[in-house]
């Protein structure tokens, strides 16, 4: 992978991106992406933002390298930190968990005044964006799922505004539109998660009488139920 040739994961994060939008990539590792996004000309401006001093020096020498430092600004800081309301019109969050992307989102949410749209690749825990989404004034435009080297990834983009119906428990859960597309990655994700939670369940039942692992069984049954009846 290089600014020239993204990753099968981060080509989906940058078809996201529409021609002419000024973004910020946080958590931006070698820079790839806004320098991709740059030369393909689908950027006119881009933040590369990273908290740790590695990936910032990494990202610094990247941008030097391909000489497009006068288009992208590499800065070290904590999430959405590094910029300014109204700097930016996309803010990308690509290779974090669900539950630190959301709270990323949260910790920031006066930077996100001029931006109009999100896209968001969490490895784990997609159903924590999705509630932050909601909660927060922002609809799904669409998402992605795909396989990449043995692992599943999904894409988020979305756009101020809600969606025209509230999205039920199983929308949360598994992605409004990956509901419709249930493709073979889809199926393949969601019946590995419930041999895991098979498993989980069964040591569960090791432990009875105590409250909250009856409380966490729950739960689990009530996800395990939404799977089953999507997987139909």
């Amino acid at each position: 992978m290089n600014e020239n040739q993204l990753s099968k994961r981060l080509h989906y994060v940058a078809s996201y991106i529409k021609k002419g939008m000024k973004i910020a990539d946080i958590g931006s590792d070698h820079a790839y992406l806004p320098c991709y996004a740059i030369k393909q000309g689908t950027a006119s401006f881009a933040v590369a933002g990273e908290i740790a001093e590695g990936p910032f020096r990494s990202a610094k020498e990247q941008v030097e390298k391909v000489q497009l430092g006068h288009l992208i600004d590499v800065r070290k800081g904590d999430g959405l930190e590094v910029v300014e309301p109204k700097e930016v019109d996309c803010i990308v969050i690509a290779g974090m968990g669900g539950p630190l992307i959301a709270q990323i989102l949260d910790s920031g949410k006066e930077k996100l005044d001029g931006v109009s749209r999100l896209v968001l690749q969490p490895n784990i825990g997609a159903e924590h964006i999705r509630h932050w989404l909601l909660e927060n004034g922002w609809k799904l435009i669409d998402e992605q799922i795909l396989e990449e080297d043995g692992k599943i990834y999904e894409v988020l983009a979305a756009e101020r505004g809600f969606p025209s119906k509230p999205y039920n428990p199983g929308e949360l859960l598994l992605g409004p539109f990956l509901l419709k597309k249930k493709n073979e990655v889809f199926e393949k994700k969601w019946l590995s998660e419930l041999k895991v939670w098979q498993n989980i369940l069964n040591s569960m039942d090791k432990s009875k009488g105590r409250p909250e692992t009856e409380k966490k069984k729950q739960e689990l049954l009530k996800k395990m139920a939404i799977v089953k009846e999507a997987l139909k």
